[in-house]
């Protein structure tokens, strides 16, 4: 099925959230859906359903609350098992467009050593559960994992059942980031012309990025006649990553009468998106990254400024602003009424109902009195925070501190608790950061170990706005930089992110931000085991309630 149309499928709740630290909350997954939405993409793989009654419920809310009738299609992914698949088509079953994506190995390598099975025995099972999943849902999209290292002729066979049995998208992953582009070009050609039925399915490509050509795979297949493509926000995914949207679709848009395609982001959206998710995850955009990274539009060579100021496209391939990132250099001061930041908030490329709105103009006001000049930066970093921040179980109301050489540190915080209830606690360390640390630890009252702590500068100045992330994980354990000891490595990581002009209190807004997240993870899992232990009851009264905790089950 061929036309100037690519579709694009973004896999960043899924594919890019298995990514090592890149874990989301089911607030910032709705946060990230609604701004996938808001840029255009077509399709919203959610997330795993089958993986955990959390990845259930995050499919489920994205499809309630982004999956309307002129939104994109939330697709939810499932193994070629059949428990999978019908938890799939539960999760996504309030949305208007929805699909379900299976999958199964195609390799001999995979076949062998990891699904300990046989080439007819994964014949069969792919016709089993297409079957199924076709029979759920009226979009289905199969592939084969681990396309790219295949038996050609026996990849075709399963492409083949796939079809008859009513898959309507063919996805054909490199999954292993192993092929190069004239060679996953050629594969898909191969697909289109010698299996049946090939030419009235949608066609797409899902390419890692092991050796750095998942883009460049990916745009080779949809020359080779793809016409989706399977991509994430900043390119996040397994390993090394995924292809990466931003790049993928500017390279359509800038180079449009080459690949004659196009699609239906709207680019402008690119830049907040990648924001967006950078605070979500806490994972920092690389500034010499692509299309959205700090350096994409910046020039610091002699003859590079001297052709810019000329002309902008001596040097520059696309505008600044077609990605979203503004080249206007009005700036928002102390003096800024709510209806222009409301104003500069929108024509960022973010939309927030009128309490949020008022919130973030507080923050505002807060540091537009503490530095002379607020420019968009300052203004995305508050709405990033905001965004990657859960409803608090303890809110921070008052922090103050005193450090200095041949001082002992020492601080005080007033906090906000369960209840409304507000406490305040004081204590010493052996810095400001470890004084604040301590006095929250002595008013929230749950041990946790701090993995990370890191401090990055928004914008330049003596009075630059500071971002801090930190990584917390709860009890206490041994460490090395970072990483857990061997008995302790499946411990759950939460992240913390703090924004404000004075580091001290970003600091201690992080390490809230990260105690928060752990709380209210915590109250969900005693929620659901409340709720399993009412209905083993009302199902088999005289049963013990509270017989064997399983608490931290799905961690």
């Amino acid at each position: 099925m061929t036309s100037d149309y690519v579709r694009i499928f973004d896999t960043t709740l899924r594919d890019g959230e298995q990514s090592p630290g890149c874990t989301m909350h089911l607030h910032e997954k709705l946060e990230v859906a609604k701004q996938l939405a808001r840029m255009g993409v077509d399709i919203i793989e959610a997330g795993f359903p089958a993986a955990s009654p959390g990845d259930w419920e995050a499919v489920n809310q994205i499809a309630k609350s982004v999956g309307t009738a002129d939104g994109p299609v939330i697709c939810g992914l499932a193994r070629a098992v059949k428990s999978d698949i019908e938890a799939c088509a539960t999760a996504i079953a309030p949305a208007a467009k929805k699909r379900i994506h299976t999958f199964l190995s195609s390799s001999d390598i995979h076949i062998e050593y990891q699904l300990r099975s046989t080439r007819e025995e994964v014949l069969a099972k792919t016709r089993e559960m297409v079957r199924l999943a076709s029979s759920l849902c009226a979009d289905v999209e199969f592939s084969p994992m681990d396309a790219t290292r295949s038996d050609i002729e026996f990849m075709y066979q399963m492409l083949a059942i796939a079809i008859e049995e009513g898959a309507t998208t063919l996805n054909i992953p490199d999954t292993v980031g192993y092929s190069t582009p004239e060679e996953y070009a050629a594969l898909l050609r191969g697909i289109i012309e010698n299996v049946p039925g090939a030419g009235d399915v949608i066609i797409s490509t899902h390419c890692h990025d092991d050796l750095g050509l998942a883009v460049a795979n990916s745009l080779a297949g949809v020359r080779a006649g793809a016409r989706q493509i399977e991509c994430t926000i900043n390119g996040i995914g397994e390993r090394a990553g995924n292809a990466s949207l931003e790049e993928v679709v500017m390279a359509l848009e800038t180079r449009k009468q080459f690949y004659g395609l196009s699609t239906n982001i709207d680019t402008t959206q690119l830049t907040p998106s990648s924001r967006l998710l950078s605070a979500c995850t806490n994972t920092q955009v690389p500034p010499n990254k692509a299309v959205v990274g700090a350096n994409a539009f910046a020039h610091e060579s002699g003859i590079h400024q001297d052709g810019v100021l000329k002309h902008r496209m001596t040097y520059e391939i696309m505008s600044a602003e077609s990605v979203g990132q503004d080249g206007n250099a009005l700036v928002l001061g102390k003096h800024s009424g709510r209806h222009a930041f409301r104003h500069r908030v929108q024509e960022l490329g973010y939309s927030f109902d009128e309490a949020t709105i008022n919130h973030l103009f507080a923050r505002f006001k807060d540091v537009a009195d503490r530095k002379k000049y607020v420019d968009d930066r300052d203004v995305e970093a508050l709405i990033t925070d905001e965004a990657g921040r859960p409803s608090p179980v303890y809110e921070l109301e008052h922090v103050q501190f005193a450090s200095g050489v041949n001082a002992i540190p020492t601080a005080t915080v007033r906090m906000r608790g369960p209840n409304g209830e507000v406490k305040i606690e004081s204590a010493q360390g052996t810095g400001p950061v470890d004084a604040v640390y301590s006095a929250i630890n002595k008013v929230v009252l749950t041990p946790v170990t701090l993995l990370e702590f890191a401090v990055n500068a928004i914008t330049e100045g003596i009075d630059a706005v500071g971002e801090v992330s930190v990584k917390v994980v709860e009890g206490k354990h041994k460490h090395v930089r970072g990483v857990l000891t061997e008995k302790a490595t499946d411990a759950k990581v939460w992240r913390g992110n703090g924004v404000n002009v004075d580091i001290i209190v970003a600091a201690a807004e992080a390490y809230v931000g990260a105690l928060n997240k752990l709380l209210k993870a915590r109250q969900e899992r005693l929620k659901q085991e409340t709720t399993a232990r009412m209905e083993v009851a009302s199902a088999a009264p005289g049963v013990d309630l509270f017989g064997g905790s399983t608490l931290g089950r799905y961690e």
